[in-house]
C-alpha cells in the first residue's frame, strides 16, 4: 500500500514539476519490515530464552544465580503501586508529579513478573497485576519537558511485564488485559507515535524500543513496523546510523558518559525485541551497535579514542549495566571480538540483576551466525579537518599573528608574497569579514587555532578581494560560526538553535567570482568549518580548486532565504577539482556537497552522513567522478544526480559505500554517459 501510495504522489508531482520526469525513485522497500505473525512471549525474550533463563537459576548456575539473587534484593511483595492521572515531568526529573511513581511502578511490575516466571510462585504474578491494574484504569496523559521520555524509559518494562503474564498461567483476567491495552494504545502510544527529532538521539533510541514492544503486545504491525523504519532512517539525532558515527563515536560523546550509556542501552534493548520477532537489527552498518559499545567501552576504560569535536570526561567513571545483552550476541552468537566490552562486563556483572537475566539468551542453532568479522572504525577521512598540530612546515620568514592583532593588516601588505600568514594559537576575533588577496597562504597552527566573526557580527568569514584571486591556500585552523567558541554541554543545543529563521546569518568561507574560470588555483586542506547558518564554504567560478582533508560539518540552516539554499561544502561553476579525504557531515537543512554547473570534478573519500538533504547531489554538471565516498544516514539520497534542465553527463560512480539513507542509495535522474560500478548500496528507505 505504501508503495502504491508513494507512485501515485510522484505521478501527480510529475505533472506539476517537470524535473522529476528526468528520474523518478523507484518504490519505496519493505523488506526491512516484519510480515509475518508475532512470536509471544516475543520482547526482551522468547519463550525458549525465557525457559532457559529459568533452567539456569532453578540448577543454581551462574552467573545466573548470583543475577537472581540480586533481583530478589530489588523485588519487594510489600510495594504498593502510586498510580497518578496526571503525570508531568520537567528537565532532568525536575517539578515531577507522578514520574517516579510511574518508573517506580514499571521496574517493579517486571520484575515480579520475572520472579514469578522463574519460581512460580503466583505471589509474584498477583503483585504484578496488582501493579498493572492500577495504573491502567487511572492515567490518563503525560506532559511537560520529559513526557515522551517518561513512556520511552519506562513503557517497555510494563509492556514486558504484561507480556509475561499475558503468556504464562499468571492468572491475568481478560477485562484487566484489555484495559491494560486501553492504557497502552490509547495514553501511551499518542504521546510517543511522532518521536522527539528535537531531542538527543537517546529520546528516540527509547522511544523505538518501547514502541516495538507496543506493537509486539498489541499484534499491530503498523505500529511495530514504524519503529523499524525510525531504527534505519530516523532524521535529525534518530536513527542507528544518526547516533553512532563510522568511528564509532556517539552522537552524545561530547555531552556526558551517561546519557551516552543510556543511548546505546536503549538501543540494545530495542535490538533485542527485533531480533526476537526475527529480525536482525545487530548486524545493520557493519554491526554498528558492537562498534559503538566498544568505542564506548575503550574511553571509560581510560584508553583516549578518536572523536570530532571536544570529547567530554564526565561520567567517565560511571559503568551502567547495558553490555551484557550486546556482548552475549555478538561475541558468543557471531564470534565477533569485544575485548573492550568484555572488560567493562566484569566490572558491571556482580551487581547484575533483571540485565544479566534477560540478556544471556538461549543457544539457538537454527540462528547461529558465526563471523570471522573484525570490528573496524571507517577508515574515511579519519585525520579530516584542523588537528592538533599543523601539517605543513611554513617557509622561513612568514609572519605570526598573535589573537588580538590585526590580520587584515597582515594580509593587505603581503599580497603575492612567499611568506605565509600564521595565525597563532587561541581565538582570532574579527568585527568584518577577512578579505584574502591573491598569492597568500593563511595558515592556523592547528585545531588550536579559531577563527570567528565577533557575536554581534553577521556575513561572511572569509571572503575574496578581487573577482581574479589566485594562488590562495588556507589551511590549519577552526573556523567557527556560532556566536560563542565555549563549547556547550549539550550537542543538540546549538543545532535545534540554527534551525529557526532567527538564528545570525552567517558563512565560513565564501570565494565567489563572476563568471566561469575568473578566479583559478584555492585550495583549501586541514580546516573545521563548523556551526555556520549559511554555507560552511562556496566557492564559485574557479578553476583548480582543492578542497582536502577538511572537516565542514554542521552549517547550511534554515536562514533567509530558507532551507536547502547551504550546505556543508557548496561548489558551483568549478573547473578541474578534487573534493578527497574530507568529512562532510549533519548539515541541519542542506547537502554534504553540493555541486553544480562544474566540470572534471574528483569527489573520492569523503565521509557524507546524516546530511538533512543528499549526502553528494550533482546536477548539470560534466566529467564527474564520484570514488569511493562513505554516505550513510542522510534524509535524502546517498549520492544524487538530479537535473535542473539538462542534466549531468559523463559521470562515473565507483567504490561507494551508501546505506541507511531516507530515499536511495545511488539516485541518477538525466544523466547521458555514466559509469556506475562496485558500488555497496544497502539498507536504504528507497531500492535502487
Amino acid at each position: 500500500m505504501a508503495a502504491k501510495v508513494y507512485k501515485a504522489i510522484l505521478v501527480i508531482l510529475s505533472l506539476i514539476t517537470p524535473v522529476l520526469s528526468y528520474g523518478q525513485h523507484p518504490e519505496i522497500s519493505n523488506s526491512y519490515y516484519l510480515n509475518k505473525p508475532f512470536v509471544h512471549p516475543g520482547m526482551a525474550q522468547s519463550r525458549l530464552d525465557l525457559e532457559y533463563m529459568k533452567q539456569n537459576v532453578n540448577t543454581g548456575k551462574q552467573p545466573w544465580k548470583n543475577a537472581f539473587d540480586n533481583l530478589l534484593k530489588n523485588t519487594s511483595l510489600q510495594f504498593k503501586p502510586q498510580p497518578f492521572t496526571h503525570i508531568s515531568v520537567g528537565p532532568y526529573g525536575a517539578n515531577s508529579t507522578g514520574g517516579r511513581e510511574f518508573s517506580t511502578s514499571a521496574t517493579e511490575a517486571y520484575n515480579h513478573a520475572l520472579v514469578w516466571y522463574i519460581t512460580g510462585d503466583k505471589a509474584y504474578a498477583n503483585k504484578a497485576i496488582e501493579i498493572l491494574n492500577a495504573w491502567a484504569p487511572v492515567i490518563w496523559n503525560f506532559d511537560d519537558n520529559n513526557a515522551k521520555l517518561n513512556v520511552g524509559l519506562s513503557g517497555h518494562y510494563f509492556l514486558n511485564a504484561a507480556e509475561i503474564l499475558k503468556n504464562s498461567d499468571s492468572g491475568w483476567k481478560k477485562e484487566d488485559i484489555t484495559s491494560f491495552t486501553r492504557m497502552i494504545l490509547t495514553v501511551f502510544y499518542p504521546t510517543i507515535k511522532d518521536f522527539f527529532t528535537e531531542a538527543n538521539g537517546n529520546w528516540d533510541a527509547s522511544i523505538i524500543n518501547t514502541m516495538l514492544c507496543i506493537g509486539v503486545f498489541t499484534d499491530t504491525h503498523e505500529i511495530f513496523n514504524r519503529a523499524v523504519e525510525r531504527f534505519y532512517f530516523g532524521p535529525g539525532n534518530s536513527g542507528i546510523t544518526k547516533y553512532i558515527y563510522p568511528s564509532g563515536q556517539i552522537q552524545e560523546t561530547t555531552r556526558d558518559w551517561g546519557h551516552v550509556q543510556l543511548g546505546i542501552g536503549e538501543f540494545a534493548k530495542a535490538f533485542q525485541v527485533a531480533w526476537t520477532q526475527g529480525l536482525d537489527f545487530y548486524s545493520v552498518a557493519e554491526n554498528r551497535l558492537a562498534l559503538g559499545y566498544e568505542y564506548t567501552s575503550k574511553y571509560m576504560l581510560g584508553e583516549s579514542v578518536l572523536v570530532y569535536g571536544v570529547i567530554s570526561t564526565r561520567e567517565r567513571d560511571k559503568f551502567r549495566d547495558i553490555y551484557e545483552s550486546v556482548y552475549q550476541h555478538y561475541h558468543e552468537f557471531r564470534g565477533i571480538e569485544m575485548p573492550y566490552t568484555a572488560r567493562v562486563i566484569e566490572r558491571t556483572r556482580p551487581g547484575s540483576a533483571e540485565v544479566l537475566l534477560t540478556s544471556l539468551m538461549a543457544p539457538d542453532k537454527t540462528r547461529s551466525i558465526k563471523s570471522t568479522f573484525t570490528l573496524m572504525p571507517s577508515k574515511i577521512a579519519v585525520k579530516a579537518g584542523a588537528t592538533d598540530s599543523p601539517t605543513a612546515t611554513p617557509p622561513s620568514g612568514s609572519l605570526i599573528i598573535m589573537p588580538g592583532e590585526s590580520i587584515q593588516q597582515a594580509l593587505d601588505k603581503n599580497p603575492d608574497s612567499t611568506k605565509w600568514i600564521i595565525l597563532a594559537k587561541g581565538v582570532h576575533k574579527l568585527t568584518s569579514a577577512l578579505i584574502i588577496h591573491s598569492g597568500t597562504t593563511l595558515s592556523g597552527q592547528g585545531s588550536e587555532t579559531i577563527l570567528t566573526l565577533n557575536p554581534e557580527i553577521n556575513g561572511i568569514t572569509i571572503r575574496n578581494f578581487s573577482k581574479d584571486l589566485h594562488d590562495v591556500t588556507i589551511r590549519d585552523m577552526l573556523i567557527e560560526g556560532a556566536t560563542k567558541t565555549e563549547i556547550s554541554s549539550d550537542p543538540n543545543n546549538d543545532r535545534r538553535i540554527r534551525s529557526y529563521m532567527s538564528a545570525p546569518s552567517r558563512e565560513g568561507i565564501n570565494l565567489s567570482a563572476d563568471h566561469d574560470n575568473q578566479m583559478h588555483n584555492i585550495k583549501l586542506e586541514h580546516l573545521t568549518v563548523q556551526n555556520f547558518t549559511k554555507n560552511g564554504i562556496l566557492v564559485a567560478g574557479v578553476s583548480q580548486v582543492a578542497v582536502i582533508s577538511c572537516d565542514v560539518s554542521d552549517n547550511g540552516s534554515c536562514v533567509v532565504p530558507g532551507y536547502g539554499f547551504h550546505h556543508n561544502l557548496h561548489l558551483t561553476h568549478i573547473k578541474d577539482c578534487t573534493v578527497r579525504d574530507n568529512r562532510l557531515d549533519t548539515s541541519p537543512w542542506g547537502s554534504g556537497l553540493d555541486l553544480s554547473f562544474s566540470s572534471n570534478c574528483l569527489v573520492i573519500n569523503n565521509e557524507v552522513a546524516r546530511n538533512k538533504l543528499a549526502g553528494i547531489r550533482c546536477t548539470e554538471s560534466e566529467k564527474i567522478q564520484v570514488l569511493g565516498n562513505l554516505a550513510e544516514g542522510n534524509d535524502e539520497d546517498g549520492i544524487q544526480f538530479d537535473a535542473l534542465m539538462d542534466g549531468s553527463s559523463n559521470i562515473e560512480v565507483r567504490g561507494n559505500t551508501m546505506r541507511n539513507n531516507g530515499k536511495s542509495g545511488l539516485f541518477i535522474g538525466k544523466v547521458s554517459g555514466s559509469k556506475v560500478s562496485d558500488n555497496v548500496s544497502i539498507d536504504n528507505r528507497i531500492i535502487n
